[in-house]
């Protein structure tokens, strides 16, 4: 069996391990289940494939589905859209796009640093790239979570510095929420064979160092937030809740510019401009050190 194929076994294995029989619509058939979740068959009959079929597949063996195939099993599987990609991912199911082509190293293009920097007064922004490789933050960012300008390149990673930095862990209220959740999103990494070995290097690495990140990894689950909230414990300002919203750049479909915001009437949002007064008279300060 190979990699890929064990990696298919594993994630329909959680994925029906993880369904409701209840909510798929199945009606009480008296039997006893003796394992969470949905049995082989019950799955094949949604999907409307057959049970050894199916079996087949979930244990990692030569078959290749099609795409409408794989649509309904992910369908009887409950997946979400990023559940979906990576089943399909994971089968070699090739997107209608053109084929890329072997990733180098990423790096921004001079009018993204100049976006980052005209948000530097309100608005932290991040930019990150395959593998949640942090390219750019301004100086909002760099505040509000780490100096990523300052650290190692090979450092220079959003989920390694969850991980192994210890400021990132008390940054955090619900630390372990924001760490599930970039796991989840790296799994979506982890299948691509134009970069796979960067995300290798990256996950052993993690698995090594952190027991969480393992525990999580071996789930093998995967979801792509889009949006959503983050619960701080800021040393300069306190306690403060941000919201962020991520775009995809145009032209370059690996790198995600995430901006945080705070609702203006609240507390959060004055925690933010007194961040941001603090900071722009510390870089005052360092630039007038600079010239003296």
């Amino acid at each position: 069996m190979t990699r890929t194929n064990r990696e298919l076994a594993d994630f329909l294995k959680r994925s029906r391990a993880q369904c409701d029989p209840e909510q798929a619509g199945l009606p009480p058939d008296g039997r006893v289940r003796r394992v969470p979740g949905l049995r082989r068959e019950e799955v094949a009959r949604l999907a409307g494939v057959s049970a050894d079929y199916y079996a087949r597949l979930e244990q990692g063996r030569s078959v290749n589905p099609s795409p409408a195939v794989v649509e309904a099993i992910g369908q009887a599987l409950g997946l979400h859209e990023a559940g979906l990609a990576h089943l399909k991912d994971l089968v070699g199911i090739i997107a209608t796009s053109p084929p890329s082509r072997t990733p180098g190293v990423q790096r921004l293009r001079p009018g993204l640093h100049r976006l980052l920097d005209s948000l530097d007064t309100a608005v932290p922004a991040l930019i990150l790239g395959r593998q949640s490789a942090v390219l750019g933050a301004n100086r909002m960012a760099r505040a509000l979570f780490a100096d990523f300008d300052a650290m190692p390149a090979v450092e220079r990673n959003y989920t390694r510095w969850l991980f192994l930095d210890q400021d990132a862990r008390d940054l955090f209220v619900d630390w372990d929420v924001q760490a599930c959740a970039a796991v989840e999103n790296l799994r979506l990494d982890a299948v691509r064979e134009s970069d796979r070995q960067a995300t290798e290097a990256l996950v052993t690495e993690l698995r090594e160092r952190s027991d969480d990140f393992d525990r999580w990894w071996r789930q093998h689950r995967v979801h792509q937030r889009t949006h959503g909230s983050k619960r701080l414990r800021h040393p300069l300002v306190g306690e403060l809740t941000v919201e962020y919203e991520t775009l995809s750049l145009p032209g370059d479909s690996d790198t995600t510019l995430f901006l945080y915001t705070a609702d203006p009437r609240s507390a959060s949002a004055q925690a933010l401009s007194l961040l941001a007064s603090w900071t722009l008279a510390g870089s005052s300060t360092a630039l007038r050190q600079s010239r003296d």
